[in-house]
């Protein structure tokens, strides 16, 4: 069935903030058919506009109440009232189209408001809870559009995403102690005796080398677990989520390798090193096609 115009144009205004915002993300979302594709950029759309909320020079004030004001249209645009925002005709579309339950984006914005109060955490259990705000629920919406089957698949996406969201918080130290943000439990700190002052002064000693590799292990456990995923979502998915989990594990792989490098430059995978991920999947995508179906847990980059 044709798309009518004005659901083409919201989709190719979500698509346009995928591939300039997306730099990890789009280079899995390339992967897809073209429906799953749309979908998930649709849902990056509304999810970057909330972390460009929660990001931004506003006061909290304001940052809540555009939060507010974005929960409530996204509320208003899953009743098809789209207020003439680009985004959310395609939002809408994607949830119906992918059945993607409504809560999620709540869950979404609970955990933006959090960062607008919350600079620090005493326990890793009350990290978890702002992690699954902010990054499981983005694997929940996705793996909606990447398609599955198994109920267990939901649990792993939680784990997935609890991955991706402590590989940033590793990756992004220096930015968000430069900005009053401390993310590492409180109690890894003073497990490994390495106090907030000397993180935020980009002190690298061996106490937060000893901190960083308890960090870099617990991401890594997560990933593990989050493995058997792949398998479970639909086969023409795979070779995205694929990709996905190895240029995030890969940031993770280059935080272990030089830990005190986070304090100098932002930890990231090349784009020459980004484009051979994506062609090792694309290739491992035509022997699927070709009747071989790849182990896709035990390929990682």
């Amino acid at each position: 069935m044709l798309m009518p115009t004005a659901l083409q144009n919201s989709y190719r205004y979500c698509q346009s903030i995928a591939r300039q915002r997306a730099r990890n993300f789009y280079y899995g979302f390339r992967l897809l058919p073209r429906s799953r594709r749309n979908a998930l950029c649709a849902v990056y759309a509304v999810m970057r506009y909330c972390d460009d909320v929660a990001d931004g020079n506003a006061d909290s004030v304001e940052k809540a109440q555009r939060l507010r004001q974005w929960r409530e249209s996204l509320g208003r645009a899953l009743q098809g009232d789209y207020e003439g925002n680009p985004i959310l005709q395609a939002f809408h579309h994607a949830v119906r189209q992918y059945a993607i339950p409504a809560e999620y984006f709540w869950e979404l914005i609970a955990g933006a408001e959090m960062d607008l109060s919350i600079h620090r955490y005493r326990t890793f259990e009350d990290l978890h809870q702002y992690c699954y705000r902010v990054a499981s629920v983005v694997g929940l919406c996705s793996l909606h559009i990447l398609g599955f089957r198994d109920p267990a698949a939901t649990m792993l996406a939680e784990e997935c995403g609890i991955a991706f969201q402590l590989t940033n918080i590793l990756r992004d130290l220096r930015q968000d102690a430069q900005s009053g943000r401390i993310y590492l439990p409180l109690e890894d700190l003073e497990r490994f005796h390495y106090p907030a002052e000397a993180l935020e002064a980009g002190i690298a000693n061996p106490q937060f080398q000893q901190l960083m590799l308890f960090e870099v292990a617990r991401a890594h456990s997560f990933y593990q677990r989050a493995f058997p995923l792949i398998g479970m979502v639909e086969p023409e998915s795979r070779p995205a989520l694929w990709t996905l989990i190895s240029i995030y594990r890969g940031i993770l792989k280059a935080i272990e390798r030089n830990p005190e490098a986070v304090f100098i430059r932002r930890a990231g995978l090349s784009g020459i090193e980004k484009v051979g991920v994506v062609l090792r999947a694309a290739a491992l995508q035509l022997q699927r096609k070709a009747g071989w179906e790849p182990r896709w847990e035990r390929l990682h980059a």
